[in-house]
């Protein structure tokens, strides 16, 4: 019975995820599961599965978050524009983008880490300040991105010439395929070597089961992309940032430090780490993914104004809370935001397609963030943490 609660409270997220998902597949009579939906579920919310990555950081401080990211988003979408409107190289543009974004975190992070400005309000002063500056760049006008090259690099679709001539791009489906093996033989000699060592493993039906039901999910949704137009490449940017951030936290000492400044700072500093250092790098972090989602979103859509990134910050915000970061910091994983983000998206995909007023849209999505604190809280009081 205790490993059951265990469980129930590890992958309740995920649990609610499915359901949300089957759920809307019933009231929009299968609408959502067509390939096109499915695809673009993830390109609608690359910028919430990139920036959530690094708000995730941010929250493992303490809690704390970073409410200027939308602002971030927009200028340096802004500046993009601007720079290819007049005929700079799109690749020299990405990198003085990213670069310019690093210099916003610099600050940032100078000021939160070393002279110990609130992070809430050092983010609340950025927010008007970067959103102001995006909208002079701008000049309070919708600029158009029309350059090819830049437009390929986020929006394009992988095809192979031998495999995808036909409506099925096979490569999608080979991928896929190929992931999932690499998932199960990954498992088996992870399995190995931790029984070698003598540590304590899950029984092998638990363990292949899990990754058994990932590798359906996986080939599942290279079927659905394998139907569209193939792999899209801004899958693949938000995946190497998924992946970077997942070593960091779950396999680096630095990426440690984040959870032991958010569970005692005092003792975290008196055991030599520099916890100065650590929120710099993380408000630093955040900024360059908020400025490279600046590049993704501006591809998407094609344009940028002034208005673009609003309330962004809530999203990336929500995506961790609801994915099982702690509101006290110290607790939290990347799997875990992707499973918030992704409920997020499902939720705001189904409500559209259901026609739902858009009011109400912002009523459910406040209520579900709510709860999914809510259980954060209630659990950590039941376990003696809070």
């Amino acid at each position: 019975m205790g490993n059951t609660k265990k469980l129930l409270k590890k992958y309740t997220m995920t649990i609610a995820l499915v359901v949300v998902f089957v759920l809307f597949a019933v009231f929009t009579n299968g609408k959502i599961l067509l390939a096109q939906n499915i695809s673009n579920l993830l390109l609608q919310n690359a910028y919430v599965l990139v920036m959530a990555c690094g708000m995730l950081l941010c929250i493992l401080t303490g809690g704390n978050v970073d409410l200027s990211v939308g602002s971030i988003l927009c200028l340096v979408g802004a500046v993009a524009a601007q720079f290819m409107s007049a005929g700079l190289n799109p690749i020299l543009t990405i990198v003085l983008c990213l670069a310019f974004s690093m210099l916003i975190g610099i600050w940032q992070g100078f000021w939160i880490g070393y002279v110990h400005i609130p992070p809430f309000i050092c983010t609340l002063a950025g927010m008007f300040l970067f959103r102001g500056l995006g909208r002079v760049i701008l000049s309070s006008k919708t600029v158009n991105i029309a350059d090819k090259t830049f437009l390929g690099i986020f929006t394009s679709y992988i095809n192979v010439p031998s495999l995808d001539e036909g409506n099925i791009k096979w490569s999608a489906l080979a991928v896929g395929i190929a992931v999932a093996v690499f998932l199960i033989v990954y498992t088996a000699v992870s399995r190995v070597k931790k029984t070698k060592k003598g540590y304590t493993m899950t029984s092998p039906v638990v363990a292949f089961g899990k990754i058994i039901a990932i590798d359906a999910l996986v080939i599942a949704y290279a079927w659905k992309l394998a139907n569209y137009k193939g792999i899209p490449v801004m899958l693949l940017w938000i995946l190497l940032v998924v992946l970077l951030y997942a070593f960091i936290t779950s396999k680096t000492a630095f990426g440690r430090y984040f959870y032991a400044v958010g569970g005692n700072e005092k003792a975290t500093k008196l055991s030599g780490i520099d916890t100065k250092k650590v929120y710099f790098v993380a408000y630093c972090s955040m900024s360059i993914l908020a400025g490279f989602s600046g590049l993704l979103v501006a591809a998407r859509i094609g344009s940028v104004n002034g208005d673009m990134g609003m309330s962004y910050e809530m999203d990336a915000i929500g995506s961790c809370f609801i994915g099982g970061a702690s509101a006290y910091g110290g607790s939290g994983t990347v799997p875990g935001i992707v499973i918030g983000a992704l409920l997020l998206g499902v939720i705001n995909q189904g409500m559209s397609i259901c026609g739902l007023d858009n009011n109400w849209q912002y009523v459910i999505k406040g209520a579900v963030l709510l709860l999914a604190v809510i259980f954060d809280v209630v659990s950590n009081h039941k376990t003696g943490k809070a």
